[in-house]
Parts: structure tokens; C-alpha cells; sequence
């Protein structure tokens, strides 16, 4: 987002707020927050200052080999992750291959959304290029088999129309959105295995915040709700990617290593994790550009979200943007406010830089603040 990325004094708290979604560690230590630990006893802290007076002695001899290792480390860390940046880069660079390899974007998702956009949309329309897509039928029959929607607690639906039937209309404008995010999640976001939850619940209550402001304003709700989650797309075709790359390199290094009996090489590679610096680096510099690839390559017409996620990414002026942009980015402003403020990690100085950044006015932070944006409310007959 270039409205925060070229503000100097956005730019650190928007970089944190992206650093949070990563692993909340990561950012404590980014920014100086260390934690102590306070419950030891006086006995135990004794046990300790004996045990560490042992093994200074011991130790002594040891502190040349192990700066030499570290030396070593580095040096293979910064040539390793050189390598995987460059092959980011360059993987990042065709944005077809993210769109159909990497994310696997199939044809029948924007024709979906395309169709829930109109007035004239249809279920009858809908069911062929859903059973084109057997994870949608999957979940799409597993809500409506919950029991809080179920109207007969002793009849389970099987079958993909039928599930669509009772699903509706209204609410297929959030579910299909939500599925379709949550089926482009990665996998797993090991070594930070919290970061793939955190993915969806950011992306959910921009998409939510999103569709109340637009609402507030008189705005298409369906659009504003689709233009926040399909925003989020490049963070997670970044994320995917860049452990994607890390993970192929990885291996191919340490099976090297390993078959041509680099045993220094080798010790010092098991040591390695993804590094949370490079794949922050590579979130603020692709992600909402690749979100904006990712909307274009889906090629809607009557889902007007194209402009909107294009000015989110390459807008240097808000007031330039158009009506929905601003919408999607005030949305992404105030979620980001509300992580960081959770895990205290802003102090008020920067909450009113970050929201003034966003052009939340104090009624639209009102609205956000009193209404759910973290979960989808839906409406069954």
C-alpha cells in the first residue's frame, strides 16, 4: 500500500502490523519488547548463578570454535537466503504461475462471484460451475449440515444444489468469498504456525469493516465485502510462495550437503528456519501489488473491484483513490489498529497517525468498534 509504504511515519507501525501477522515474538523483538521471565524462585536463580560458574571454566576453551561456527553460520545464511530472495523475485515476477500453480485459481471462481454480483443472479446458475469445484461443494454442505442451521436435526444434505438452495443468495455473497480465501490459505506457515490463522481472521474483518463502511456510505455491501477479502490475496500468495521457494532450497541444500559429506555444511544447515525478517521484507514489497495481479487475472466485469484493489496498491493520495479504495483501506487501517492495540504494541501517538493515514473519521471508528467484523453473521429462512 503506497499510502502507508511512502509515509514516514506510517510506514514502521504498518511494518509492524505486518510483522505481527508473521509471529507476535517476532515483533516484540523487533521492537524492543523482551520478555522476562518472573516467577523464579531465589533457590532456583541460586542453582543457576552455581551451574553458570561451572561451566565458565569449561566453557573457556570453547569460545573460539563457537565464534567461528557463528562466523561460519552467518556467512551461509546470508549467501543461502541471497539465493531464495533472488528466486522470490523471480517467482514473484510471473504472476500467471501464482495465479494458476501457486494459488490455483480455477476458472469457475470469478464466474461465481460475477454472477452473485448482479441483480439477476440465480442459484440455477451457480450449481454447474459450483460442482466444478469439489472443495466449495465440500463446504458449502458441511455448513449447512451444522446444526444451528439444520432444520431437520435427522436429514443430512448430500448433495451440492441442494446445499446451495438453502444457502440462498445473500448469504452465498459471504460464504463463497469466505471459502474461496480460506481453500488459498497455505497449507501450513511453518516455522510461524500461527500465521496462517492469523491470515484469515485479518482478511475476514477487512472484508467485514469493509462491507459495514460501505453500508454506512450507501455503497454495494457485496462488493465492499469481496474488494476487502480479494485485497488480502497477495499476502497470501506471498506467503505461500516465499515458503514454497524456501522449502524447495532448503532441501535441495541440505540434501547436497548431505550426499557430498559436508558435514560442516550440514550441522549448520539443520540450524536454518525460514527467516521472519526476508518474509517481511517480501510481504511490504509484493503483496498488494500481487493482490492487484491476482483481482486483474480474474478478468470482472460486473464485480467492480478491479479499480479498487489497483488504487489500494498504487495510490500515493487517498484523497485520489476511488470511493471503494477508500472503503477497503480505511477497513485495513483500523484492523491493523486493532491487532497491534490487542497485543500492545501501539501506543496512542501512533494509533491517531495509522488512523488518520486511513481517513477513519471518529463515527466510522464508532461503528467498527461497536459491531462484530470477526465473524459472518448469516440469515436462514
Amino acid at each position: 500500500m503506497q499510502i502507508f509504504e511512502n509515509n514516514k511515519l506510517v510506514y514502521p507501525i504498518y511494518s509492524r502490523a505486518l510483522s505481527l501477522a508473521i509471529s507476535k515474538d517476532f515483533t516484540e523483538q523487533k521492537n524492543g519488547k523482551i520478555k522476562v521471565a518472573q516467577h523464579q524462585n531465589s533457590e532456583q536463580l541460586n542453582r543457576r548463578r552455581e551451574l553458570l560458574a561451572v561451566e565458565e571454566e569449561t566453557n573457556k576453551n570453547k569460545i573460539i570454535q563457537a565464534h567461528g561456527h557463528e562466523h561460519f553460520k552467518t556467512q551461509v545464511m546470508n549467501q543461502f537466503f541471497a539465493r531464495v530472495k533472488a528466486q522470490i523475485n523471480k517467482e514473484f515476477s510471473n504472476k500467471e504461475n501464482l495465479y494458476l500453480n501457486v494459488l490455483k485459481i480455477e476458472d469457475a471462481v470469478p464466474s461465481i462471484m460475477e454472477i452473485l454480483a448482479v441483480k439477476a443472479a440465480s442459484i440455477n446458475r451457480i450449481v454447474p460451475l459450483a460442482k466444478s469445484l469439489p472443495w466449495l461443494c465440500t463446504e458449502l454442505i458441511n455448513l449447512v449440515n451444522k446444526p444451528q442451521y439444520r432444520k431437520r436435526s435427522d436429514v443430512q444434505v448430500t448433495e451440492p444444489n441442494l446445499a446451495l438452495s438453502y444457502v440462498g443468495l445473500d448469504n452465498l455473497k459471504l460464504v463463497v468469498p469466505t471459502f474461496m480465501l480460506k481453500h488459498w490459505l497455505p497449507v501450513s506457515t511453518a516455522p510461524f504456525p500461527l500465521m496462517k490463522r492469523k491470515l484469515w481472521n485479518d482478511s475476514l474483518s477487512i472484508a467485514l469493516a469493509s462491507q459495514l463502511l460501505a453500508k454506512e456510505q450507501g455503497l454495494d455491501e457485496f462488493t465492499a465485502f469481496a474488494a476487502g477479502m480479494l485485497s488480502n490475496l497477495g499476502f497470501l500468495a506471498v506467503t505461500r510462495g516465499a515458503l514454497d521457494v524456501y522449502n524447495e532450497l532448503y532441501n535441495k541444500e541440505l540434501r547436497e550437503s548431505y550426499e557430498n559429506k559436508d558435514k560442516k555444511l550440514h550441522s549448520v544447515l539443520v540450524e536454518f528456519e525460514m527467516s521472519p525478517e526476508v518474509l517481511l521484507e517480501q510481504l511490504l514489497q509484493h503483496s498488494s501489488k500481487i493482490a492487484a495481479d491476482m483481482v486483474e487475472l480474474m478478468r470482472f466485469d460486473r464485480l467492480r473491484i478491479t479499480e479498487a484493489v489497483f488504487d489500494i496498491a498504487y495510490a500515493t493520495d487517498i484523497s485520489l483513490m476511488c470511493p471503494m479504495a477508500k472503503i477497503v483501506t480505511k477497513a485495513k487501517a483500523f484492523v491493523a489498529f486493532r491487532s497491534l492495540a490487542k497485543a500492545d504494541l501501539i501506543n496512542s501517538e501512533e494509533a491517531k497517525i495509522l488512523l488518520s493515514a486511513g481517513q477513519l473519521s471518529t463515527a466510522d471508528i464508532a461503528l467498527l468498534r461497536k459491531n462484530d467484523i470477526d465473524h459472518i453473521k448469516l440469515i436462514f429462512g
